[in-house]
């Protein structure tokens, strides 16, 4: 099977083409660029094409991180994702941080439970936990950050993120970034059919002012 999996819910906007026959990467391109996914997306999904070799019609599977991370990355990176899949007649799935998280960090936490987190501001982090196998034990939610150490020492589990190091814990494995790659792979072990949805956790920090009305001409 070949999957067409982005990434754009965090600074990276990201896509890579993958063999699911042997997990082989084909081609894949990355770069650090805050803001304006929208506007490099498209281009990067043609430059991973073109350097495959592959046309686009090859694709089997589309695979899209779905969040939590940045709200207009993660718009951005569903929409494309929903839209290719539609124009190519092909499945979509979604995968969310914390499990590309989960299954990057496995050489340094196999066979214990992790607690993932992710930092979230506003002293809160979110937080997925993982059995030593990677499988999903309690679902992503937002918790306090005074809440972590008592949630991981509940399930006795190792902390690892940037949720635990933001809470001044100690101990705390570190994570590198989303690797495309991860989320390619992760969707091969997928059963399609849900809808892919966004996973935000908690409302935006921007919020509308209230009060004013929008004169009409």
């Amino acid at each position: 099977m070949i999957i067409l999996a982005i990434e754009t819910a965090g600074a990276d906007c990201a896509a890579c083409l993958f063999d699911s026959n042997g997990e082989r990467l084909l081609a894949a391109v990355s770069e650090t660029i805050g803001k304006g996914h929208a506007e490099r997306l498209m281009t990067m999904i043609d430059e991973v094409v073109q350097a495959s070799g592959l046309p686009l019609s090859a694709v089997n599977r589309i695979a899209v991180n779905i969040g939590p991370g940045s709200f207009t990355g993660i718009r951005v990176g569903v929409a494309t994702a929903r839209a290719l899949a539609l124009a190519l007649d092909v499945e979509c799935v979604g995968v969310t941080t914390l499990d590309v998280f989960a299954r990057q960090s496995h050489s340094q936490t196999a066979g214990r439970n992790v607690l993932i987190t992710m930092d979230a501001k506003r002293g809160e982090a979110y937080c997925a936990l993982y059995d030593g196998k990677g499988h999903l034990r309690l679902a992503p939610a937002a918790y306090a950050y005074d809440a972590l150490a008592g949630l991981a020492g509940e399930h006795d589990a190792v902390i690892a993120g940037s949720g635990g190091i933001a809470a001044g814990l100690d101990h705390i494995v570190p994570l590198a970034g989303v690797r495309v790659e991860t989320i390619a792979a992760l969707a091969a072990e997928m059963a399609a059919g849900n809808a892919v949805s966004p996973l935000y956790l908690r409302a935006p920090d921007a919020k509308p002012q209230g009060g004013f009305k929008v004169a009409r001409a």
